[in-house]
């Protein structure tokens, strides 16, 4: 079968940054081939993706070598417009590939640019909203999505491209169990129609069945290369030496988390352990003028609220994981608890003080599911320096070094790979020693390794005392260090449970 990318002895790394380093790679793929990229954070994976793309070299600078051939483009001297029909990725962060304000927007955005005629548009985002269940996300704010819903628009608007490739980093990282088998559909669609997909991910366990090759990324060089049925042939202990995540072991826990999620609704654990309380955590999106006047949140309108958990006791000194579907108030109910959303007025009780408003801030912190928001320094040091009440720079150093950061404690935090920046986020919320701890998708985008860092420092943090609450789709993470499972479904505690 004919090549449709060929990369041929390509070194790169990227200007003012040694991170994201290729080293002589060449690699062919074959049109209607479906192959995977895996391996550590900062291996490389993202950076082969941005090779193809043309993202490299006319948008991230760096000294490149060697060539890339994508559908006969030579991408040195092909503008990225040219690419556009031909090329479709979806980025580990799809905001950054938004250029709409509403879903509907979005969709149609991709062949309005190249100049579509109106009735092909409009069958082409028919057929993509039909093909991809996107119906219930139309007309709506891109800024009102959970990360999992952008995610889905962000494959719609690639789809209606209709490109011959389709690159996806990360593809699953946001995404819930439910939607995660749906996006396996769609790759499984896109195979049957002769498309050339390239996927860079750490969660391997859905794409079984639907690989022809497996290319795993060592410290910018291609340091093995199986196909689909040799590398899912592999032993645990043989994924795990390759510092990837398990491929077998998600299969067991998916099944059970979901039989726990049907069996603890409205049921809450009896604990005599110490207990923060949560009361009244009331919130919508909606700006109705009585939202928040009690007999509505009460009663039948309670349906249009966001949020509404009257009453929620979590243990102290824990770490609970938050699991429930893609847009059901998860990152909400975290941004409330710390103090981001100021029209919710619910307030924490802990011992004899009450907290709520702007004191909420004063307990809490948040690490956030896109965590570009809150890296504001020019090092990756200063970052956490920040973030401590009195400047600690032994305390630092020990930090940075439990999460495999020390290396890169003097590079600008924006240089870094996806992953690491999540990394250097939870360095910041370590150093800022609050009591109440709050993660939102902390190991998207980790590879397994760093995986069970951040599970060992979120149970050294509950047992420093702090209580620690992490949402998360990693059915292992909570396996790894998760004492209570909390369960949200439309806004509304379904459970607390003990595991």
């Amino acid at each position: 079968m004919k090549n449709i990318i060929e990369i041929n002895n390509v070194s790169f790394h990227y200007k003012g940054s040694d991170e994201g380093l290729l080293n002589n790679v060449s690699l062919s793929i074959a049109q209607g081939e479906t192959v995977l990229l895996c391996g550590a954070s900062g291996s490389g994976k993202t950076t082969i993706i941005r090779l193809i793309n043309g993202l490299i070299p006319h948008y991230y600078p760096g000294e490149l070598s060697g060539s890339v051939n994508v559908a006969g483009h030579d991408i040195k001297n092909t503008e990225l417009y040219d690419l556009a029909g031909v090329v479709g990725t979806v980025f580990q962060n799809p905001r950054s590939q938004f250029f709409s304000v509403d879903t509907d927007g979005e969709i149609v955005f991709g062949p309005e640019n190249i100049g579509l005629a109106p009735k092909e548009i409009k069958n082409r985002a028919a057929a993509v909203i039909e093909e991809m269940n996107l119906k219930k996300l139309m007309g709506r704010s891109l800024f009102e999505l959970s990360g999992g819903e952008k995610q889905k628009i962000a494959c719609g608007s690639v789809s209606a491209l209709l490109p011959n490739i389709i690159l996806l980093d990360e593809p699953s990282s946001n995404l819930d169990w439910g939607a995660i088998e749906e996006l396996k559909k769609e790759i499984k669609r896109w195979k049957s129609e002769g498309k050339t997909i390239i996927i860079s991910e750490h969660r391997l366990w859905y794409l079984k069945d639907v690989l022809d090759r497996v290319i795993y990324m060592d410290n910018g060089n291609i340091a093995g290369e199986y196909t689909g049925k040799e590398f899912f042939a592999f032993s645990d202990s043989k994924i795990k030496e390759l510092k990837l995540r398990p491929v077998k072991i998600e299969e067991k826990f998916m099944s059970k988390f979901s039989s726990l999620s049907h069996e603890s609704v409205n049921k809450q654990e009896p604990t005599d352990v110490d207990s923060i309380e949560l009361k009244n955590f009331y919130f919508s999106y909606e700006k109705r003028p009585y939202i928040f006047r009690k007999k509505k949140l009460t009663g039948a309108d309670g349906d249009i609220l966001s949020l509404n958990i009257q009453e929620l006791n979590l243990p102290k000194g824990t770490v609970t994981g938050i699991t429930g579907k893609n847009g059901t108030g998860k990152s909400t109910f975290l941004r409330c608890l710390c103090g981001l959303e100021k029209d919710c007025k619910g307030e924490i009780i802990s011992g004899d003080k009450i907290y709520k408003g702007k004191s909420l801030i004063k307990i809490s912190y948040m690490v956030m599911q896109d965590v570009n928001h809150q890296l504001f320094t020019d090092s990756v040091e200063a970052e956490v320096l920040l973030s401590m009440q009195e400047e600690n720079k032994a305390k630092c150093t020990e930090i940075l070094d439990s999460l495999g950061l020390l290396e890169f404690k003097d590079k600008h935090p924006m240089a870094l790979s996806g992953g690491q920046k999540q990394r250097v986020a939870i360095a910041s919320a370590i150093a800022a020693g609050a009591k109440l701890l709050l993660f939102d998708e902390p190991t998207s985008g980790l590879d397994y390794l760093h995986m069970e860092k951040v599970a060992s420092l979120l149970k050294e943090l509950a047992n420093s005392g702090s209580t620690v609450l992490v949402s998360t789709h990693d059915p292992e993470l909570i396996e790894l260090c998760c004492d209570y499972v909390l369960q949200i479904d439309e806004g509304k505690v379904a459970g607390l449970e003990k595991i």
